[in-house]
């Protein structure tokens, strides 16, 4: 006796197209993850950004000279960022500084703020609270002559973090 049913009532030639049918939706997947989403691993200009390492690493040193220690903490109820920033050398601390919040691996989630010197010495200035992840953290003068470097792990009772200048 023979089968006389069509061929699309039959179960293997749908279990046989089931396989190519999910290649091509997870393909269509991670085009769309691909297209959607921007990697930032790359600088555009990766050769002067390499070229500007030595002046980085003044920088630092110039940093490790002054003595310079901080203390960044972040108040997220209130969106405030706090800095307390000492100089071992007497030197004359800045009226504003730059506090730089660059993730590890998406550029567009970076924020650059900029802090005012109050009256009791700390450093005060407007942030939205970073996304929870591992963050690297700038401290440094407006002119450029100077810079702390640290590394944060955004939660929500994040502790202070503490940056001292030392040689990389």
């Amino acid at each position: 006796m023979t089968d006389t049913k069509p061929w699309y009532r039959h179960r293997s030639p749908w279990l046989l197209m089931l396989g190519p049918a999910v290649v091509v939706v997870a393909g269509l997947w991670t085009a769309w993850l691909a297209i959607d989403t921007d990697d930032g691993l790359v600088v555009e200009d990766y050769y002067r950004e390499g070229k500007t390492i030595n002046r980085v690493l003044k920088r630092e040193q110039a940093a490790v000279a002054m003595g310079l220690t901080a203390t960044v903490k972040l108040e997220a109820a209130a969106h405030l960022l706090r800095v307390r920033l000492h100089a071992e050398a007497n030197g004359v601390l800045p009226e504003a500084l730059e506090v730089v919040f660059s993730h590890p691996t998406r550029a567009g989630q970076d924020q650059t703020v900029r802090v005012q010197r109050e009256p009791s010495g700390d450093y005060v200035g407007n942030l939205a609270p970073p996304a929870v992840a591992r963050w690297h953290v700038l401290v440094q003068d407006v002119a450029g002559e100077w810079r702390l470097a640290g590394r944060w792990a955004a939660q929500a009772d994040s502790p202070a973090l503490e940056l001292v200048a030392q040689l990389p």
